[in-house]
């Protein structure tokens, strides 16, 4: 049986469009392109289910590095802790300055505070550099990690979080502002933000928030995903710690 035209020209014109062959043929080429202009879905089809690949295969590289990674993910002690005694791990890698990250923090206090249950992992992972990298060293500083909560809420809080709010958010806890950042810029502090940025590119994660319960990631502020991953993990449906 003969390989339908529309089948032929466009296997053709994705060939063409990821540029690993050329069409030796002109006429063949008017062609394909002649049949595009008519059929432009037929790329619209195309560039979807390569999305769609893409999709899965990013999915897969997640679930495998969440296996290969669940202690670095789940145990490390380096840090934050919510609710450590909680039998439910939730991870969330997030920046101060990220507007999604600030929309989906009240969310998270909330679930926290409503759910004993559940452990929440903070995963500082400052992707906009600056005071996005200062907050998260002066948060994983001894000084920081004994308020942690206080001091995410307050630092979550502010829109336009930079140095002088640091400062003064750090006050406000009781927190001196110069000795934790002193702490902050100490080379275990370093380590550890550079190895959480590893990890988060192992996993895939390129943008925050990103959270992770069991072997299910929720990409940005989706929180009634989140809500629906946890009430899953509690169910049983999900590997959880």
């Amino acid at each position: 049986m003969k390989t339908p035209f529309r089948a032929v020209l466009a296997l053709a014109a994705i060939l063409a469009l990821s540029g690993c062959q050329k069409t030796a043929d002109a006429a063949f080429g008017q062609k394909v392109r002649a049949y595009l202009l008519e059929h432009p879905e037929v790329i619209e089809e195309a560039v979807q289910k390569l999305q769609e690949k893409k999709i899965a295969e990013a999915a897969n590289i997640a679930k495998a590095g969440m296996v290969k990674h669940r202690e670095a993910l789940e145990r490390d002690p380096r840090d934050f802790v919510a609710n450590p005694n909680g039998k439910i791990t939730v991870v969330e890698f997030f920046d101060y300055r990220c507007g999604y990250c600030k929309t989906s923090a009240p969310e998270i206090l909330k679930i926290i505070r409503d759910n004993p249950d559940v452990r929440f992992v903070f995963k500082e992972f400052p992707i906009f550099g600056g005071e996005s990298t200062l907050a998260a060293q002066v948060a994983l500083s001894p000084a920081g990690k004994a308020k942690g909560l206080d001091l995410y809420r307050s630092f979550m809080g502010e829109k336009a979080l930079d140095s002088a709010s640091i400062d003064r958010h750090l006050a406000a806890v009781g927190i001196n502002p110069a000795q934790a950042r002193a702490a902050g810029e100490s080379a275990a502090v370093q380590k550890h933000i550079s190895e959480t940025r590893e990890l988060a590119q192992s996993l895939g994660i390129e943008g925050t928030p990103a959270f992770i319960v069991g072997d299910r990631m929720v990409p940005g502020a989706d929180m009634p995903a989140l809500r629906a991953a946890i009430a899953a993990a509690k169910a049983g449906d999900t590997k959880a710690s």
